[in-house]
């Protein structure tokens, strides 16, 4: 396949018009305008020496004027020829910039990555996964919004984001891929005088009959998912109250009289928990899904940031899931 540029050629004081010129051409007549020396431009071109004669003599046919004068002794430039050697210039530079650009973006290491992400992700796992991706790939803008469930699931299926991150298990629409990718193990709140305070775990089968304060599900529907969904895998079913305390981390809950426990993780927990925290009893893990939709991505950019949330170590804690490729090293 042979690259071509339309060149005008008014420069030349003729008629303006277009031509066709190869930019082997180009780099040929550079090279040896360069060096003015036909023998040594092959070298450095790794042609042949007719070869790289053909191409000049055939740019200047293209032109219409002499760039080159030949001698036995001695190549030099023609006024046309200096006019053109710095054009050149600037056109190979501007063809290679463009050409490591396209490269870049073709590999995924430029380009713009559009993320939502509801409230859970936002302490801990956006900002470790920003951080991996500005390490691997700098030149790529991760532009990050916060967004509500309903919200986020509309906007990755529409295109209005490429990425979508929530917790909880949620089902993919259509044209959506999706990865439970990993987890976060799931916390008891209880107050510093409660039975189970001192405890290294706190089995969630004894709090069955005890009240548990849960989030509004208009102001954080994928928290209350994901701990409706934690509470069905363990088989406990127990009174719930909605929580006095609008704020994610629901480090006031203990102010809430009704309350007498409350389910956390340490990212939204956060250090102004001032309540005991311990680890649920089984181990229950709040699942974090990906999803992206392949037929959307708008640069490559995003299925490298899909990869690289498939294979980064996880925050320390953290457990990675079956379907992530780093499983076992999280």
């Amino acid at each position: 396949m042979r690259s071509s540029l339309l060149i005008n050629q008014a420069w030349f004081h003729a008629p303006t018009y277009y031509l066709h010129v190869e930019l082997r051409q180009l780099e040929a007549f550079v090279a040896v305008a360069t060096e003015l020396h036909f023998g040594r431009a092959a070298q450095k071109l790794h042609m042949g020496q007719p070869t790289l004669s053909d191409l000049v003599r055939r740019l200047e046919r293209e032109v219409g004027a002499s760039l080159l004068t030949r001698t036995t002794r001695r190549v030099a430039l023609t006024a046309a020829g200096a006019e053109l050697l710095k054009r050149a210039k600037v056109i190979l530079d501007e063809v290679a910039s463009a050409s490591a650009a396209v490269h870049r973006l073709a590999d995924g290491e430029a380009g713009t990555v559009r993320v939502g992400i509801t409230p859970p992700v936002a302490p801990v796992l956006a900002p470790h996964l920003a951080a991996a991706l500005r390490e691997e790939a700098p030149d790529v803008d991760l532009v990050v919004r916060r967004m509500w469930l309903h919200d986020v699931e509309r906007a990755v299926a529409d295109g209005a984001v490429d990425v979508a991150i929530t917790c909880g298990i949620v089902p993919d629409p259509p044209g959506v891929v999706g990865e439970v990718f990993c987890g976060e193990p799931l916390l008891v709140g209880v107050r510093p005088n409660h039975p189970l305070a001192e405890c290294d775990s706190v089995p969630l089968a004894a709090l069955a009959d005890q009240t548990l304060g849960i989030h509004s599900e208009a102001l954080f529907p994928a928290w209350t998912l994901a701990q409706r969904q934690a509470l069905a895998a363990a088989g406990v079913s127990p009174p719930t109250v909605e929580l006095a305390d609008s704020d994610l981390s629901a480090c006031h809950w203990e102010a809430q009289a009704d309350v007498d426990w409350i389910l956390t993780t340490a990212s939204i927990a956060g250090a102004d928990m001032t309540t005991p925290i311990r680890p649920a009893s089984p181990t229950q893990l709040v699942p974090y899904t990906l999803q992206w939709n392949p037929d959307r991505a708008t640069t490559a950019a995003v299925g490298r940031f899909v990869h690289l949330a498939l294979t980064v170590e996880m925050p320390s804690g953290w457990v990675t899931q079956p379907d992530h490729l780093r499983h076992g090293h999280g």
